[in-house]
């Protein structure tokens, strides 16, 4: 039996116990959008349905209280061998290099990075923070962490996080003798905080979008940084109007630090994707890596 199908039957039980997906994730530690991910994944495997799902309730299937009767017993069995043998064999080990962005440290790493370290106290993480393009083969690494439109096509990747979404940000004392724009054409009569990739010096663009309506602000910044913190920091500080990640801002805005500046206005971006090369030596330690990030994410392995 494959990891990925012993995974989905320990999914597979824990929303038969629970009767739901939410309670479900919180005791697999997973989120409930890969829980039903996993489950969706069982079902087409096997070609029947499991569960019956409304909005308030999920419920086993004839099918389903089937499947949970022959597999109980097996499953607490091995459960019980591999908890039996796990107390007297040796932690797994091993050193992971990972290059990868400070946005993607902020966002894809973080969140989770307590949950894999207890999990998996053996492996020792090297997370090299740097926002350029590195080739992570030729540099030496494991692994590179990039949005999708930054991963070379010929990577394996495996996306851990939902699509980013950039929004334009300023201290309110930015507006005390200009009122907000209510356009983004209006955004070059304002001073402007951008973005500048320090390997090739190309700035970020700030193509914008309002449903179908499509908007690229010719972007002539009064500062330009390399560095996203130090672009956060300056917009609380009032020097200017910068485009930065929404959940990056989220509290600030939420605190009145700063303000949401044409809010029904946004750049979308892929969401960040955890890459490694193909034909490329697995160590098991790389292996536990790549397998807690899809089933964090709901993601499969693709390209």
């Amino acid at each position: 039996m494959k990891g990925t199908e012993y995974t989905e039957l320990v999914a597979f039980l824990a929303v038969a116990e629970e009767k739901n997906f939410r309670r479900a994730a919180g005791r697999l530690g997973l989120s409930p959008s890969a829980v039903s991910h996993t489950i969706r994944a069982l079902e087409t495997r096997l070609q029947v349905r499991l569960f019956n799902r409304t909005t308030r309730s999920v419920s086993p299937t004839q099918a389903g209280l089937d499947f949970i009767a022959r597999l109980s017993v097996p499953m607490q069995a091995l459960e019980n061998a591999v908890e039996a043998v796990s107390e007297t064999g040796p932690v797994l080990r091993g050193k992971l290099r990972i290059n990868l962005s400070r946005l993607a440290a902020q966002r894809a790493i973080l969140p989770k990075l307590q949950r894999f370290m207890s999990l998996y106290s053996g492996i020792q993480l090297d997370l090299v923070i740097d926002d350029h393009l590195e080739d992570v083969v030729a540099a030496g690494f494991d692994a590179g962490i990039r949005t999708g439109d930054r991963v070379p096509k010929d990577m394996i990747a495996v996306r851990m996080t939902d699509d980013l979404q950039m929004v334009i940000v300023a201290a309110p004392s930015c507006f005390g003798e200009q009122p907000l724009p209510t356009r983004p054409e209006a955004l070059s009569q304002y001073r402007l905080i951008n973005y500048r990739w320090s390997e090739n010096g190309a700035q970020y663009r700030w193509k914008l979008q309002h449903g179908n309506e499509k908007v690229e602000v010719a972007v002539d910044a009064a500062l330009t940084v390399n560095d996203i913190n130090v672009q956060l920091a300056a917009a609380k500080s009032g020097v200017g109007l910068a485009l930065l990640e929404q959940q990056q801002v989220q509290s600030a805005i939420e605190a009145g630090t700063l303000i949401h500046v044409l809010p029904q206005w946004h750049k979308h971006e892929e969401g960040f994707f955890l890459y490694y090369p193909h034909n490329a030596f697995m160590t098991p330690a790389m292996r536990l890596l790549i397998d807690f990030f899809r089933l964090e994410s709901g993601s499969r392995p693709h390209r």
